[in-house]
């Protein structure tokens, strides 16, 4: 039984409405698209607080009424910072000892309990979750601008005074910066961050000053760590050596700037790209890592396999028409580029690449970084590869109308054309498309496959164990379950019989996956498959693709039910799904 099932039921016991009533607000809900409790609160037939009482019962949490509350301490408010509070719409509303309680007003944020959950285990706290309404919500929410008000005055003051004790330093500083740079130990500390970084197997690395200190952190596997804490005197200093190192203006500080750096670590060649960003008094730098001489992964070691790797092996024989990788930034998409490029790299083809920037390199490709600075930009590349005579073309994304136009034309002109696109799923990647001008037409001609895709952390092999997971949420999983098809369910699961008797796993963390429970990713995705049904549809004017249409087209499975088949074998865990998923 799903949760809005379960609130109809609850309300229909209470007699608090008649099953007629209940039936019509079900209706409207489905017709608006909206939750059951939204549309009864707006009608005046349930009270708002009374409604957030019986979500409680629903989802197992206490109900907390904290509008006649006195207010809360600063201290336990600020638990939780202001923007954490404001983004997910979480409270602390109280603390006694080592124990926390905490305010939700959506009992489906899985982000926002992950959020509280990884600032508990810094701080060795417990944490007591609580439904409370939106009205107990702002009550509390108005502590931290009377907060900030009290100590506004106080902050200008000491901005003030550090203003004057900066302009002063500045003058000694200016001379002295080209010696602190080339100091053994500040270049020592950046070489450490880098190796460290590079040895991690870290995508990017992020320096970045903080009132008392300076924070470097690694994102691995997607998700940033702290990784040392450096005093806040040696931050200046190693932004400077990395500006040397990247060919970038060093008496420069009020705007942002850009560069590369290329070294050699463990005998491999790593490229960096450099992002410096001002910010208030200091400068925030982020490296990303490109080790360009690794090789690009197969599909079926990122996670592809069953129906989606048979379609994308069907549709990459074709020689012509367009395949679209869709996601957010960080899902992998030039990853799976790159893989589907591996396969098709052979003697006989001309393969080109637009690229910003070249991420893996490949035997045999031709691979070209675009310039926006000097005017080449993926739309004035993609002219000039078409008279390269190409016979595969990967354009890294299609950001304008002109991109787009470019990139449909040659797909119609005999190329095969590969390139992404930032879309939430892959039906997203039509509307999109048809909002740049392409002519419908020309789109369902020249469409093939879209992919989209997340990557999901795998469970540490080394650390996983059995785990038990909520009743609401093996609801959640059978419900999914359900829906997809039978013969995909037997091919991906061979000995699947009952959601009853699936065991779970879930990293309890160890020195090889950092304590984090999780080594590596693995992708989870949703394959279309444009097939001559779809294309009909996409090429007339006056109808709007919809996800039953694709249901009905074809065995097709969302990223969800993806990654809930991965939940099953026991590469991810149903928390990780749902972070990727909902971000």
């Amino acid at each position: 039984m799903g949760k809005q099932d379960e609130l109809l039921k609850i309300l229909k016991e209470s007699k608090k409405l008649s099953e007629g009533d209940l039936l019509k607000i079900k209706k409207k809900a489905e017709v608006a698209g909206e939750k059951i409790e939204n549309v009864l609160v707006r009608e005046n037939l349930v009270d708002p607080e009374e409604m957030v009482q019986i979500k409680a019962k629903v989802y197992g949490l206490p109900y907390q009424n904290l509008f006649n509350e006195k207010e809360v301490s600063n201290e336990v408010i600020n638990i939780i910072s202001f923007e954490a509070a404001e983004n997910y719409r979480i409270v602390c509303f109280d603390k006694t000892d080592n124990k926390i309680k905490v305010g939700l007003t959506d009992p489906e944020n899985f982000k926002a309990m992950e959020a509280v959950n990884f600032l508990a285990k810094e701080g060795n706290l417990q944490v007591e979750y609580y439904l409370i309404s939106e009205l107990s919500f702002e009550k509390i929410f108005k502590q931290y601008k009377n907060l900030k008000s009290e100590i506004g005055k106080a902050l200008e003051t000491r901005a003030k005074e550090e203003k004057e004790e900066m302009s002063k330093k500045k003058k000694e500083e200016e001379g002295e910066l080209e010696e602190i740079i080339k100091s053994a130990p500040v270049a020592k500390i950046v070489s450490v961050i880098i190796r460290h970084a590079v040895e991690g197997k870290a995508s990017d690395i992020h320096i970045e000053p903080t009132q008392k200190e300076s924070r470097v952190r690694y994102r691995i596997d997607g998700v940033l760590h702290t990784s040392l804490v450096l005093p806040k005197n040696v931050h200046s200093s190693i932004t400077a050596r990395i500006k040397v190192l990247a060919n970038l203006k060093l008496d420069e500080t009020r705007l942002p700037q850009d560069g590369r750096i290329r070294m050699e670590i463990g005998g491999k060649k790593i490229d960096f790209r450099i992002s410096i960003l001002p910010l208030t008094g200091e400068e925030k730098v982020v490296m990303r890592i490109l080790d360009t001489t690794r090789g690009a992964p197969t599909l079926e070691g990122l996670g592809f396999d069953g129906r989606a790797l048979r379609i994308i092996k069907e549709n990459i024989k074709k020689t012509n028409g367009m395949l679209l990788v869709t996601g957010p930034t960080g899902s992998g998409k030039s990853t799976t580029l790159f893989s589907i490029l591996n396969m098709l790299n052979k003697e006989g083809v001309n393969i080109s690449t637009l690229e910003d920037p070249v991420e893996y390199f490949i035997q045999g490709v031709n691979q070209s970084q675009t310039r926006p600075e000097i005017g080449f930009t993926f739309a004035n590349g993609l002219r000039s590869l078409l008279r390269q005579d190409p016979d595969i073309i990967m354009v890294g994304e299609i950001r304008d109308n002109e991109t787009a136009e470019l990139a449909i034309h040659a797909s119609l002109t005999g190329h095969f054309v590969l390139s992404t696109l930032h879309t939430n799923d892959a039906i997203g990647a039509v509307p999109r498309l048809l909002d740049m001008k392409v002519e419908p037409f020309l789109l369902g001609s020249t469409l093939n496959v879209i992919i989209a895709q997340r990557l999901a952390r795998k469970t540490c092999p080394y650390c996983k164990k059995e785990e038990k997971l909520p009743e609401d949420v093996l609801a959640d999983i059978g419900n999914e379950i359900k829906n997809i098809p039978a013969g995909i369910m037997k091919e991906s699961i061979k000995d699947f019989t009952d959601l009853k008797k699936a065991v779970f796993f879930k990293g309890s963390g160890c020195s090889r996956c950092g304590n984090s429970g999780y080594s590596g990713r693995v992708a989870i995705v949703e394959v279309f498959d444009i097939n001559d049904k779809v294309k009909e549809i996409i090429m007339d004017k006056n109808k709007i693709l919809r996800f039953e249409d694709i249901k009905k087209s074809q065995d097709f499975i969302s990223m969800k039910q993806d990654g809930i088949i991965k939940v099953l074998r026991g590469e991810t865990t149903i928390e990780e799904i749902m972070r990727v998923i909902q971000s």
